[in-house]
């Protein structure tokens, strides 16, 4: 059956396509020149219309496509279309029912797969879409229409939830799932720890992503939830306890954690390691070998000793590694030299050596060689950067001939060639679970090292634990945007969030988090307190009040209540502490640095030194070209870490805080601190 123009029409409407023709699943539309075949596979709808004297066929196709037929007879154009219609129809409703047949199997195979007993990860997703896709291309009808029939309806619009919508179906999913998992693990949630954990701590537990980061405020209590995602992952039958490797950066740290890990979980198969201790590992299981650390890692003395030798040998026979020496230490680090041969001062050399260890220590780090460590300096100081690697390079060479007459590695060495053994294949990878702590102090290249582990084993799951908020190592190699861009470098995941802090009041809690996060670099998240505080919770105080300060706490303060003294630098520890024993027996004070607070807590916190200046807090930016271009970028905002370290050093206290600020010279902090509505007292 077929339709065709009018002469008149065919005249008037100069149009490509002048006649139709129906045939057994589908129609060809031709003219004199052009001719257009449509399978009804193809086709979306069919419209008949009239015009002022002709009919018009319009034939609407997949990518908003339109053929039309225009100046045929307007009674032939309607007959055709009835005919047209009732076959289209028909093939329709035959291929409705292949196209269910195809749909409910899918739909039925999420169904069964949604309903398995474990959490639904993105890459579970990603497989059911490529499957949902495949069954859309085996269906011989365009899905668009899909929705018309009903033996199709539901089966269709179910699987194009999922595959359009799957974030959302998934997220109410793995709720539903969570909910449950707490409601029938209710007893082990509640007695993994000493304290039942809460919501947000459950739920972090039982995520099963890929890549899960745990943001955990300081005493959320991130050790808890490591010990309880560890026995979970055992308990519910993911892992053997030996497949589950739990990573701390210090041995301290690990040693707590293993403790914690038996008292909590009875078990001895756990255990927890140093990024070092893992290296040290791969490396005995994967060469056959048993390399030892170096003395000069482990014998600070000797070390310096060593480096001193080699800059003094270097300088007394090489004219001029001496001037670039005084050039370097005049210019730059602006000391003045004595003349003649300054590097004979041992006083210098003093001054000089923690300077040498750390650049000589950024230089291993980065694990190139020379050419590739200068090409990776930013372009603004490469060229003075190459000129100080050039006078640091007698000093790394030194320190590896060093090292491979000892026959023994540093720290550094020690990584790189753990990731080079996984690289090659020379271990395999038991670990289907990687569990670390403190992640906000990682490194590159022990972000490298877990990447080659996951490399090796790609169903190796990362569930890190950290703070960005306490990010204050980065002169030690740390890089916060591992923690702040996380899934950008270790895949997609999930982010959970511990709400609650168990350790300070809700004045301290709101004070330092308003603080904290003034810097919009950093990952916003709430920290709730227990416990409401007072006004009086933290104050500023003139610096010369700390002794009478001290005179009324020994009043109240009772002998088991801790209080840390804290500062920015060892060298800043007040006089008026040596006749504390005498003067204040019955006060438990302690005295440290910010940084080795990181951790701990005390009753009371008393914060020296909010003074402007060399020594002040915030402390200024004393790098050199070799900080600049070795450790990771500073961020676009004013003195950064100095206020997580002030962060962090106001959140050691669970009842209240003092902050000690010098009267002629108060810290920029101070006022800000003001106007967070600290009282800043004359007395305490």
């Amino acid at each position: 059956m077929e339709l065709k123009a009018t002469s008149l029409g065919k005249h008037l409407a100069q149009h490509p396509y002048n006649r139709v023709r129906l045939l057994n699943a589908g129609v060809e539309v031709s003219g004199e020149k052009h001719e257009y075949l449509i399978p009804f596979n193809q086709l979306l709808s069919i419209a008949c219309k009239r015009g002022l004297v002709w009919g018009e066929l319009e034939f609407s196709l997949p990518d908003d496509k339109v053929v039309r037929l225009h100046g045929t007879e307007w009674n032939e154009t309607q007959r055709f279309y009835h005919y047209l219609s009732q076959a289209w129809q028909k093939w329709s409703q035959q291929m409705s029912e292949v196209a269910a047949g195809v749909l409910n199997q899918q739909a039925e195979a999420i169904r069964l797969a949604e309903q398995q007993d474990r959490w639904l990860k993105r890459s579970d997703i990603s497989s059911w879409q490529l499957a949902i896709r495949k069954s859309f291309d085996a269906i011989p009808l365009p899905v668009t229409r899909l929705d018309e029939f009903e033996c199709c309806r539901d089966a269709w619009r179910y699987c194009l939830r999922w595959l359009n919508d799957s974030d959302s179906q998934r997220s109410q999913r793995n709720a539903r799932w969570t909910e449950r998992m707490l409601e029938q693990y209710a007893d082990y949630f509640a007695q993994v720890e000493s304290s039942p954990l809460n919501l947000s701590q459950a739920r972090a537990v039982v995520n099963g992503e890929d890549s899960v980061l745990v943001l955990a405020g300081a005493g959320s209590g991130k050790t808890s939830v490591l010990v309880a995602r560890a026995g979970w992952l055992v308990m519910r039958r993911q892992a053997t306890a030996e497949q589950v490797l739990l990573l701390a950066f210090g041995r301290k740290a690990a040693e707590e954690m293993n403790e914690r890990l038996r008292s909590r979980l009875h078990s001895e198969d756990f255990s927890a390691r140093t990024f070092h201790s893992l290296a040290l590992y791969i490396i005995r299981q994967g060469s056959n070998k048993s390399p030892v650390i170096s003395k000069l890692e482990n014998d600070t003395p000797a070390r310096h000793d060593f480096l001193i030798d080699v800059w003094r040998q270097q300088c007394s026979e090489k004219k001029a590694y001496a001037s670039g020496w005084r050039q370097w230490i005049s210019d730059e680090l602006g000391w003045e030299l004595e003349e003649g041969q300054f590097w004979q001062s041992n006083a210098l050399a003093n001054r000089l050596v923690s300077r040498l260890e750390r650049w000589l220590g950024l230089m291993r780090m980065h694990g190139g060689a020379q050419a590739a460590m200068i090409e990776s300096a930013p372009d603004e100081i490469r060229p003075l950067f190459s000129k100080r690697v050039k006078l640091m390079a007698p000093l790394l060479k030194a320190w590896k001939t060093a090292l491979k007459e000892e026959g023994a590695v540093d720290f550094s060495g020690l990584i790189h060639q753990a990731i080079n053994i996984l690289d090659k294949g020379r271990f395999i990878s038991p670990w289907k679970h990687i569990l670390v702590d403190e992640f906000q102090d990682i490194s590159p290249q022990r972000a490298e090292l877990l990447a080659a582990l996951r490399r090796q084993n790609r169903q190796t799951s990362l569930f890190a634990v950290g703070d960005d908020w306490q990010a204050i190592y980065r002169f030690s190699g740390a890089e916060m945007t591992l923690t702040t861009a996380f899934h950008h470098y270790f895949g997609e995941g999930e982010c959970c969030v511990l709400d609650t802090t168990y350790r300070f009041n809700q004045r301290i809690g709101e004070v330092a988090n308003t603080f904290v996060q003034r810097n919009p670099h950093q990952l916003k998240k709430s920290l709730n307190s227990l416990t409401k505080g007072t006004k009086k919770s933290l104050q500023l105080l003139p610096e010369d009040q700390l002794e009478a300060l001290l005179n009324k706490m020994s009043g109240y303060v009772k002998p088991h209540e801790r209080i840390m003294v804290l500062a920015r630098y060892h060298h800043l520890r007040p006089e008026v502490l040596d006749k504390a024993a005498t003067r204040w027996p019955t006060l438990n004070l302690e005295f440290m640095t910010i940084h080795a607070s990181k951790g701990q807590q005390a009753e009371y916190v008393i914060l020296l030194g909010l003074s402007q200046g060399d020594e002040g807090f915030p402390a200024p930016a004393r790098e050199s070209v070799m900080e600049a271009a070795l450790l990771p970028k500073v961020e676009a905002f004013p003195d950064a870490e100095e206020r997580r370290l002030a962060y962090v050093a106001i959140t050691r206290a669970i009842h209240q805080v003092w902050l000690l600020y010098d009267r002629d010279r108060p810290s920029d902090f101070v006022a800000e601190l003001s106007r967070l509505d600290v009282p800043q007292m004359r007395k305490p």
